[in-house]
């Protein structure tokens, strides 16, 4: 009994660490459907464990109904798992999930196979899944990895990575300062959700991002030989070209070329 008292103590203060909207114990333990659905879940994998089956999927079933968070009575849960928001939640039969583990509102860890065995996901400690995400098939994710939200992740995943997109790709983490500009890009296109780690960068954005700044070099370019043709003497009829406005690219320092890569280590 104390034991069981001193773990129910942990998943509180785990979510005063995790949540800034948690107010008091009492806001927690009555407004946080998620802790309830971790709490029953103990007692329905318990029932399993000890081939009590028809008892443990009722009470799982029960535990839906009040919290929106289906949990597999089979499923192993490792300590201090926090479920923010928890509606829409669904974790397999055959699911791992370490300590320390934070899933938000939709995520799914479910199987792509209807044979028996080992079919749903291992979350290794430290997980962070982003909203909507849904992890599929017997595939572990390593230590601190982090899921961006709405991903799917059908890959293992190495510990400290980050995923995003549908399908999953991994991208690369760095802990070089961003510019200014970088930032502003970000803003701008750039994505941040969810289980995505600042410290990354989706390749895609960085693509249209260069896109972008290619374009506005030409420009500039044009701009250029506009003027020296214009000091020859030689007119040039220009037309009005629509496009964006990508001011927010340029650099603010007088002393950098127009064409100059933002994004270049």
């Amino acid at each position: 009994m104390p034991a069981m008292l001193n773990r129910m103590k942990d998943d509180i203060k785990s979510i005063f660490a995790r949540d800034p909207a948690a107010r008091n114990t009492l806001d927690v333990l009555t407004n946080y459907p998620g802790l309830h659905a971790v709490w029953i879940h103990r007692v329905a994998h318990r029932l399993w464990s000890n081939n009590w089956l028809w008892l443990a999927r009722l009470l799982s079933t029960i535990a839906r109904w009040l919290t929106g968070v289906e949990i597999h009575p089979g499923a192993t849960v490792g300590k201090r798992l926090f479920i923010d928001h928890a509606m829409g939640v669904v974790i397999g039969e055959t699911a791992v999930i370490g300590d320390d583990c934070t899933l938000y509102h939709g995520v799914t860890l479910g199987g792509t196979t209807w044979e028996e065995g080992k079919r749903h996901p291992t979350l290794e400690d430290r997980v962070v899944i982003g909203a909507g995400a849904k992890i599929l098939g017997p595939i572990t994710l390593g230590t601190n990895c982090r899921v961006g939200s709405n991903a799917v992740v059908t890959k293992d995943a190495p510990a400290g990575s980050t995923v995003i997109g549908i399908p999953g790709h991994i991208i690369e983490a760095t802990t070089r300062k961003k510019s200014s500009h970088r930032e502003r890009v970000e803003q701008l296109i750039g994505f941040e959700a969810y289980g995505e780690s600042h410290k990354c960068y989706d390749p895609v954005a960085q693509v249209i991002s260069s896109m972008l700044q290619h374009s506005r070099a030409v420009d500039q370019q044009l701009s250029l030989l506009l003027d020296s043709l214009a000091k020859e003497g030689i007119d040039i009829s220009t037309l009005q070209l629509p496009g964006i406005d990508a001011s927010d690219f340029i650099s603010d320092k007088s002393n950098k070329q127009p064409c100059e890569d933002e994004f270049s280590s």
